[in-house]
């Protein structure tokens, strides 16, 4: 069975097809001539579902699509949907990182969350689940592997960032992970 993960980000590609074992796996970069549609939802969900619609559209094939980002207790849950942008329009993950350093210099509240919003969508039905996962973000970054926010994003109960985790650690306790359990647990019934 073909699944399309829509996006053009393999860091979420790699994440995800690893719940998905006996899928063919393909993303946006699949899609001759595909534009990504633009995310204009200021919720989570909204973006998810705008993207696997698109991809199911397109493709004619079960549509999984992942909008996700970090919320920021002292910043009134921002950056929020707009984390991948949050320095700007194609922001470097350095960018983002640096500028939320910045807004968050001198806060003694750094408390945050991952929100992972998965949206499925094909012939039959549509799904959406959600992930969480609570830290701390540090005031400097640690660890090598992941991306986006991971290397700020501390983990008080594993002592680690999400950076240092490996990518099946990563998958056990993420936003996503917790969101793709869910999410595999309603496509038995599928």
């Amino acid at each position: 069975m073909n699944l399309l993960i829509c996006t053009n980000n393999s860091h979420k590609v790699q994440e995800i097809s690893g719940f998905f074992k006996g899928y063919e796996i393909k993303s946006f970069k699949d899609l001759a001539g595909f534009k990504a549609p633009e995310e204009t939802s200021l919720f989570f969900q909204g973006n998810a579902l705008l993207k696997a619609t698109a991809g199911y559209k397109a493709s004619g094939e079960l549509s999984l699509a992942d909008d996700s980002g970090l919320e920021v207790y002292a910043l009134g849950l921002k950056p929020g949907v707009f984390s991948s942008r949050y320095a700007g329009e194609n922001a470097t993950d350095m960018a983002n990182n640096e500028k939320l350093l910045k807004r968050l210099k001198g806060e003694k509240d750094r408390r945050a969350r991952f929100v992972s919003v998965l949206a499925l969508v094909g012939s039959k039905k549509v799904l959406v689940v959600t992930g969480i996962v609570e830290g701390v973000i540090l005031e400097e970054p640690r660890g090598d592997n992941g991306f986006g926010y991971d290397p700020l994003f501390y983990i008080p109960e594993l002592d680690k960032t999400m950076a240092e985790l490996t990518l099946e650690e990563k998958n056990r306790i993420s936003h996503r992970g917790r969101a793709l359990v869910k999410l595999a647990e309603k496509l038995k019934s599928y």
